[in-house]
């Protein structure tokens, strides 16, 4: 079983499927990390170096924005990223369900 799985080639970031330990080299295709930190089962580890203000990207879709430089390798969740989902301080009318998150086609050239 792999310890950690990409839904999309567009994410930045992988879900860990067990809990990984620092030191633990991962491969997905082209892209080897080695992580940094422990990181729990079902959280996220970023695939390359994320910048503050930039998307995490998971199913193809942003689910929130970096708070800090997040290095390749490490972990990714509450204590350095922002959800953009639920929030209600960006306009989502009262009753009207969000978009579901789903990985949006291919972009046409």
């Amino acid at each position: 079983m792999k310890p950690a799985i990409v839904i999309s080639a567009r994410d930045n970031v992988a879900t860990a499927l067990d809990a990984l330990e620092p030191g633990r080299v991962l491969e997905f295709g082209a892209v080897s990390i080695t992580v940094g930190e422990p990181i729990p089962r079902g959280h996220k580890v970023a695939l390359r170096a994320i910048h503050a203000g930039e998307a995490i990207l998971k199913y193809g879709s942003a689910i929130g924005t970096a708070t800090a430089e997040i290095s390749a390798g490490s972990h990714v969740h509450t204590h350095n990223v922002a959800s953009d989902r639920g929030r209600g301080d960006r306009g989502e009318a009262e009753g009207v369900p969000a978009p579901r998150l789903a990985e949006p086609p291919e972009e046409r050239t």
